[in-house]
């Protein structure tokens, strides 16, 4: 049976940029650009040219190189002509490729927000539409609030989809902007409005305020929309729009969908899938959540023993995809539940060699076991697992000592009598017999303790040029200011890799140390040839 098209159009750049906390310079927008191109997106809407000096900078030129380049904004103001339409001239003036006009399908919406009468609105539409299809311009148009209008006045909401397409709009996007529709509801509503357009024209835009985006995504696709709008990690105003980086894998490898859908995106793209959600959030500065679907550093984790031993036999016992397929990996975590089939896969996942019958696994289970009842978790610091392991097998490497560390904080009033923090850190390191001393200033001591670390590691400071820490988590275990403390630490290297390392003590310095030597020592022992 021949498939159906399906495309996805991405508005990370423009209803994304809407996220609490977020605004993309033009390097940021070129950025994201390039991943979405990675990963084969059909549309990219870069923004509102006009709106703001980012927006008009970013569409002087066409940005994209294979996706279609879309402009958004609004339809042309009631009482004023195209031509005398500041912010409808600065879309049709843009680089852009395509044009998605907004405008409100919810009567009431028109006369409160707007003030104008319904047959003005629709006039605008029309008019807007056709005037860009004149400049050349693809062209579709946003139904805002189509959904709440649909239930307040069907009539006026299809008069709005029909007015669109008359004008010669190449799709309709029926918004969700409230995000409060259910999928039940989405199926019934667009079953309706297949009958005045075609569903080779139809979008849908979901807003997550219910959590259904990506559901009512989904049903959209099922009841005959063929546009599906979202955004990276589904981030945009409020609770976010529909996640592409969980919807795209879910139509390409799941049934109903699968046999009978096909997008731009090939087999190829979707391994960068992992890849380009971890870095989009690099780009964001947020740690990536570990528990989303499909590309979470937890998404194919398994935890307790039972299951590891089964997933071992029968890997479809706990896994809905092959975590490959995505770019993502298969992870059995050590936690106080492991068992020795956890343990003999954490290992290979190290390359760690061990056959299942030596005698020290039972010690290294029980060594794990142990240091988690005093505070360690290595269901998140993998890497620390992988030392931990190496050393009580006897295959570590001493690569450097700590001879020692000291610490400062100081509050004091600078040269301009601004009151100021400064920390400072020396660190005592020794390599081969030979003794390094490193002072550094940093914004804490922690941060400080980072950078006098790494400032001189004698021989091996080339290999650990490009380590940076991106992620520090506190918890404080058994409360008090004497409380044991856990210190988390995620860093990463100029290849992109990530690992996470910890350390335990009542001394939230001496922990932080712990997480950072450790970190360090991961790195040269995952890229120093054996």
């Amino acid at each position: 049976m021949e498939k159906e098209r399906l495309y996805i159009y991405d508005t990370t750049l423009r209803d994304g940029a809407q996220t609490a906390g977020i605004d993309f310079s033009i390097e940021d927008k070129l950025s994201i650009v390039s991943l979405l191109e990675q990963l084969g997106v059909d549309y990219i809407e870069g923004g509102y040219p006009g709106a703001n000096p980012v927006d008009s900078e970013f569409f002087s030129k066409r940005r994209t190189k294979n996706a279609v380049f879309t402009a958004f904004g609004m339809t042309k103001r009631a009482g004023r002509s195209v031509e005398n339409d500041s912010g409808l001239q600065a879309i049709l003036q843009s680089k852009s490729d395509a044009i998605c006009f907004v405008a409100k399908a919810w009567d009431h919406q028109v006369k409160l927000a707007l003030g104008i009468s319904l047959d003005e609105n629709l006039n605008s539409i029309e008019q807007s539409i056709r005037t860009a299809i004149n400049s050349n311009k693809e062209v579709m148009l946003d139904c805002e609030h189509f959904f709440d209008g649909y239930k307040a006045d069907s009539v006026y909401a299809k008069s709005c989809v029909k007015a669109a397409l008359d004008a010669g709009a190449r799709w309709v996007i029926l918004c969700d902007t409230n995000g409060g529709t259910l999928p039940a509801e989405i199926e019934i509503i667009i079953n309706d409005i297949l009958t005045i357009c075609p569903s080779e024209s139809l979008g849908i835009h979901a807003h997550n305020d219910t959590g259904n985006a990506i559901a009512n995504s989904l049903a959209a696709v099922r009841a005959g929309v063929r546009q599906i709008q979202g955004t990276l990690n589904g981030i945009g105003e409020r609770c976010g729009n529909a996640d592409l980086i969980s919807l795209i894998p879910t139509l390409m490898l799941k049934e109903d969908f699968a046999s009978k859908f096909e997008l731009a995106i090939g087999d190829k793209q979707l391994k960068n899938l992992t890849h380009i959600s971890r870095a989009f959030d690099d780009l964001l500065n947020r740690a990536p959540n570990p528990q989303s679907p499909y590309v979470g550093s937890s998404a194919f984790v398994t935890k307790a023993g039972i299951h590891a031993s089964a997933l071992m036999k029968d890997v479809s016992c706990y896994e809905h995809i092959a975590p490959e397929l995505v770019g993502n990996e298969r992870s059995i975590k050590m936690s106080q539940q492991a068992g020795k089939s956890n343990l003999l896969v954490a290992l290979k996942r190290h390359n760690i060699k061990v056959e299942k019958n030596d005698f020290r696994l039972d010690s290294l289970l029980n060594e794990v076991k142990e240091r988690e009842a005093h505070g360690y978790t290595y269901d998140s610091a993998d890497a620390s697992f992988a030392l931990l392991a190496h050393k009580h097998l006897g295959t570590l490497p001493t690569y450097f000592e700590v001879e020692g560390y000291r610490t400062s904080v100081e509050r004091r009033h600078n040269a301009r009598g601004e009151l100021v923090t400064v920390s400072e850190a020396v660190v005592k390191i020794s390599i081969d017999g030979q003794l390094f001393m490193s002072v550094a200033e940093g914004n804490g001591p922690v941060n400080a303790l980072d950078l006098a670390m790494r400032k001189d590691l004698g021989k091996y400071t080339d290999i650990i040029s490009d380590l940076e820490l991106v992620d520090y988590k506190v918890r404080i275990l058994d409360g008090g200011t004497g409380a044991v403390t856990r210190v988390l630490i995620e860093s990463r290297d100029g290849a992109g890799d990530r690992w996470m390392t910890i350390g335990v003590s009542p001394n939230i310095i001496d922990a932080s140390f712990e997480a950072l030597y450790e970190a360090i020592n991961y790195k040269l022992l995952r890229d120093i040839p054996k």
